[in-house]
């Protein structure tokens, strides 16, 4: 049977789920304080999904207390290593049991396609909480090199209570890179997803609990960023927030811990991110690929895109009509068709957005070279075309600002120096990339840029085991790899006198 003869059978499950719409609070599912909710909405087509628990500052207050009362008692905290890392090897294992249905949430919740839920999202989380169980009794503490009168023992501690507030773009993923190191480490956690997007968390919260994570270690709180979100940001008894979103409430979050108790704050923010691509580029095919890819995989809503695309002049034409053929492949289609490659834009208020960016780009004076418009809007549903400007200068706002959307703008260069000049003039540095086949020049570019990382021919190439995160206004901290140990836990020093 075909792919596109499966995709039936999608719409048939979406029909059946049964949908978490409560608070998550002390192993249980609750109603907000008030009883309010809001309307969670499908990018598909319109339709209202469910209902959702709106929590606020009084539902912030009953979470971070479970999760404080659960880390004092030690249930989770004082276990050991290896009772941590069979739990969360069971909770990885639960996630991937449930694929099908997680990925379904996935796509029904913000419009990716089901295809990229089911490849990327449900197996990279997995795979992620899998890694920090794994990592929890491989990494030791240290022994200082001190005189012979003395013994210093340098001990990681868990922070305490880690509030995690989430993104909408990869809502299981995102969480995910919070909760492993967060729950390895012995933390309790509050986890605030987004409100568009707070499928997969409530219904993973209960996963959590079936695999043997006592109750109160993880919370689900869904709400809205200035009620939820701000409550944990501004609660004394939240020692840690880790957030994924835009730099606008980076800043705020900052702000919120200054106001509050001091507490941690790890940031990963936005991007404008540089795909430079130079004459002597190895391969033009495969560089337009991962040009297209860059911006045009999940309907460009990634903070890493590569949403300018930075071309020596003298292979812009060839470069740009092989990415035009390849988006031209890319065509909004049905979530729910596994043949689908790009879906539904998360919301009407990012869709607006994005189509005032459209409008913004052609008043400054950039040529569309393709697309610009919203398709299939018979359906209800929010779809924009893959977009590619031409004529764009460095200083157009859509050179600029972070659009979240299936849109590339081209600027064009010289020199080489050129092109580090141009990729490094935006508040951002989350990542870049360089296509060429000179080595020095490779490794001259790469550290010119200022970006947490640097692609050298490829583009968002990943793994579990490198760390995730910017420069500059693209935050603080890393995600991935075993330096995001290091921010869910303290380092303490024990000192021993023997003499």
């Amino acid at each position: 049977m075909s792919a596109t003869n499966q995709s039936p059978d999608w719409h048939r499950r979406a029909a059946q789920l049964e949908l978490r719409h409560q608070a998550f609070i002390d192993g249980r599912y609750v109603d907000a304080r008030t009883g309010a909710t809001f309307e969670c909405v499908s990018p598909i087509d319109g339709r209202v999904l469910a209902q959702i628990a709106s929590c606020d500052a009084a539902d912030a207050a009953l979470a971070v207390g479970a999760a404080r009362r659960s880390f004092e008692r030690g249930v989770w905290s004082h276990r050991s290593p290896a009772d941590r890392k069979r739990v969360l090897l069971r909770f990885a294992t639960l996630i991937r049991d449930h694929r099908d249905e997680l990925a379904l949430l996935e796509t029904l919740d913000m419009g990716k396609p089901i295809r990229d839920s089911l490849a990327v999202d449900i197996p990279a989380a997995a795979r992620c909480i899998e890694w920090y169980a794994e990592a929890i009794d491989k990494v030791y503490d240290e022994v200082a090199p001190t005189a012979r009168e003395a013994l210093a023992l340098i001990t990681r501690e868990p922070m305490g209570v880690v509030a995690a507030v989430v993104p909408w773009n990869f809502p299981l993923l995102m969480a995910a890179w919070k909760l492993g190191p967060a729950l390895a480490t012995g933390n309790s956690v509050v986890l605030k997803p987004s409100e568009k997007s707070p499928l997969t968390a409530l219904r993973v919260a209960e996963l959590a609990v079936e695999a043997g994570l006592p109750e109160g270690v993880l919370n689900v709180l869904p709400g809205f960023g200035h009620t939820a979100g701000k409550a944990l940001a501004l609660h004394a008894d939240v020692d840690c927030i880790a957030f994924t979103g835009s730099t606008g409430t980076g800043k705020l979050m900052l702000q919120y811990a200054g106001q509050s108790n001091m507490k941690r704050v790890w940031l990963e923010c936005g991007g404008k991110s540089p795909n430079i691509v130079l004459a002597d580029a190895p391969n033009l095919d495969r560089a337009a690929e991962a040009a297209a890819a860059a911006i045009f995989f999940n309907q460009g809503e990634m903070c890493s895109a590569g949403s300018r695309l930075l071309v020596q002049e003298s292979v812009k034409e060839p470069l740009l009509e092989k990415v035009e053929q390849i988006a031209r492949q890319m065509q909004p289609g049905d979530p729910l068709d596994p043949d689908t490659r790009l879906g539904a834009i998360v919301d009407r208020i990012q869709y607006e957005r994005i189509l005032g960016y459209l409008d913004t780009g052609r008043s400054e004076g950039a040529r569309v070279r393709l697309g610009g418009e919203r398709v299939r809007t018979e359906t209800g549903g929010y779809y924009v075309e893959p977009t590619v400007f031409d004529d764009v200068t460095a200083g157009m706002t859509i050179a600029r600002e972070e659009i979240f959307g299936p849109v590339l703008a081209t600027l064009t260069f010289t020199e080489v120096e050129e092109a580090v000049r141009i990729g490094n003039d935006v508040i951002y540095g989350l990542a870049a990339a360089v296509w060429t086949r000179d080595v020095t020049t490779a490794h001259r570019v790469a550290r010119a840029l200022r970006a947490g990382t640097v692609y050298v021919n490829c583009y968002d190439a990943d793994d579990i085991t490198v760390p995730f995160g910017g420069f500059k206004q693209s935050g603080t901290g890393r995600d991935k790899s075993l330096h995001a140990l290091d921010k869910y836990t303290e380092l303490k020093t024990t000192w021993l006198a023997l003499g």
